[in-house]
């Protein structure tokens, strides 16, 4: 049994390798505990894991027997001597055989959510380079659609300013006709009075003359 002990230990600490260093083998290791801890996996690992157990209180309580029969005889048997050790040399390999399956299971589980925290900042960064490529796209429109707008008003305030123009020469030419439709109707007045005046003055002739 120390033998299968020796052996389990032995390729538990080398799987505790593989998954320390990033190798192509570690990404197998990793797939075989996946596989494992799906089903029936996890019920089998945890009754070998009792199993290991109740052998390694076993071994403690035989250790703790022979101890107990050794200070009631008062002297040193070597066949419990040699139990004794057989007994604590199982217990330990026993004790570190969990450890390094506990080793393994830790491992395992933070490799697992290490991964998917790295898938998940990736697609973070994604959606964040998406973002920021919208809003790039969003503000060279913005951007493209405040320059129409500044060309609109620019060419609406020249408008502005010819109509402007144009409505001040109206203006004027208005004032200047009205100035001259005033003197126009004085000289019209003017020539009435001086028709009334010779129409007048003929009138004087005639009834002189007659």
């Amino acid at each position: 049994m120390i033998q299968l002990l020796f052996t389990v230990i032995a390729a538990e600490m080398a799987l505790i390798l593989t998954l320390l260093f990033r190798t192509p083998l570690r990404k197998l290791v990793i797939l075989s505990l996946d596989r494992v801890k799906r089903g029936k996996g996890p019920i089998v690992v945890q009754t070998i894991a009792g199993t290991v157990f109740v052998v390694l209180i076993s071994s403690v309580y035989s250790m703790v027997k022979i101890q107990n029969r050794m200070i009631e005889a008062g002297e040193v048997n070597p066949t419990d001597q040699v139990l004794m050790s057989n007994h604590l040399l199982e217990a330990s390999l026993m004790g570190f055989l969990l450890f390094l399956a506990l080793m393994i299971d830790r491992l395992h589980h933070y490799i697992r959510e290490l991964r998917l925290l790295r898938k998940t900042m990736e697609v973070a960064k994604k959606q964040i380079r998406a973002s920021e490529d919208a809003s790039t796209e969003k503000l060279k429109s913005l951007g493209e659609e405040a320059t129409t707008l500044r060309s609109k008003i620019t060419k609406l305030e020249a408008e502005v300013e010819a109509k402007t123009k144009e409505a001040n020469a109206a203006e004027a030419e208005t004032e200047a006709l009205r100035k001259q439709s005033e003197e126009y109707l004085l000289e019209y007045d003017r020539l009435l009075e001086d028709n009334q005046n010779i129409r007048n003055q003929l009138e004087s002739i005639e009834h002189g003359s007659s």
